[in-house]
């Protein structure tokens, strides 16, 4: 009995030094994780073509998967349509009336403008008759009359003329105008639905996982295919409270696994401003109870294919002046 309590005394001293030697050398365990890339569409629709596989490595912009959108596509040839025939009236009421009317307008002022010529020198000329007295003053009204008639239809064919060169009214042609921009966002709006039914990668990496098998209906706003960005991949550990003050961001740390050639560097990029009590278990060999820190530290892209999350490391941390 006393021999058992013995042997669990010195058991518990030698993981107490170890844990000691461990925090004087600064290295502590952790693991790798990824910050997954959950592509979706915003809209529903049958899985059409799955473009890619688990385990793939795409490029920015690639295919990923397209959705059914027959009924997308029906509606953006509509909204070009109505775009087209908007677009047609208001050109018609900003260009004013035909060029044959114009021509029509045009020839039935000047053979009023002739008229007129014509009813001026009649007045004239009976006007030097009254003086002589060869004609009646009733004649000299009834010439006067005529060219003021034939006045006013000058007048009023220029002022048609005018009219028909200006186009709609302005009223009119301004509520055109806003139809045809409102036809013009219908047509954006119907682009980006159809567009939305096909999913490209937004950035580089390879494929995590694949959430659905070609022909399988897709809810709006679910995910299909998963992304590791190759610039997502960071190391987790833990410190105690004791070496916090050592650890800061921007600054460089070690990380080894089993199997690795070579040490690999990553860049502190997040501190946690709370306390855990144990890192989890699984990655923590000592199992003490102490108080530590999480921080984050983010891996070059080159070294991104050699990582995998999940993976358990050992993390050295840089010596701090």
């Amino acid at each position: 009995m006393h021999f058992n309590l013995f042997l669990l005394s010195l058991l518990l001293g030698a993981v107490g030094f170890c844990g000691c030697s461990r925090e004087t050398e600064g290295r502590f365990q952790g693991y790798i994780e990824g910050e997954y890339v959950y592509v979706a569409s915003p809209l529903g629709g049958t899985l059409t073509n799955l473009a890619v596989a688990r385990g793939d490595a795409v490029q920015v912009g690639q295919l990923l998967f397209a959705l059914e959108r027959e009924s997308e596509a029906a509606a953006v040839r509509e909204a070009e349509h109505n775009l087209s025939q908007a677009r047609a009236q208001w050109a018609d009421l900003t260009k004013g009336r035909r060029p044959s009317e114009i021509t029509s307008l045009q020839a039935q002022l000047e053979r009023a403008r002739a008229d007129l010529k014509l009813s001026d020198a009649e007045l004239v000329r009976r006007q030097d008759l009254l003086a002589r007295n060869v004609v009646s003053a009733e004649e000299l009204d009834q010439a006067r009359s005529q060219r003021d008639a034939d006045q006013a239809q000058v007048d009023q064919l220029a002022a048609d003329l005018a009219t028909g060169r200006l186009g709609g009214r302005e009223d009119v042609v301004a509520a055109a105008q806003d139809f045809v921009a409102a036809q013009s966002n219908a047509l954006v709006r119907a682009r980006w639905s159809f567009d939305q039914k096909q999913q490209f990668a937004p950035a580089a990496g390879p494929v995590q996982d694949t959430l659905y098998r070609q022909g399988e209906y897709v809810a709006a706003g679910t995910p299909v295919v998963a992304l590791l960005p190759s610039d997502h991949v960071k190391v987790r550990f833990f410190v105690p409270e004791t070496w916090l003050a050592r650890v800061k961001v921007g600054g460089p740390v070690r990380v080894t696994f089993d199997g690795a050639g070579h040490p690999y560097t990553a860049t502190v990029n997040y501190l946690s401003t709370q306390a855990e009590y144990t890192p989890p278990v699984i990655y923590n060999r000592e199992n003490r109870a102490s108080l530590v820190y999480m921080i984050e530290a983010k891996f070059p892209v080159a070294d991104a294919p050699d990582l995998r999350p999940g993976q358990p490391v050992d993390v050295q941390l840089t010596p701090w002046p």
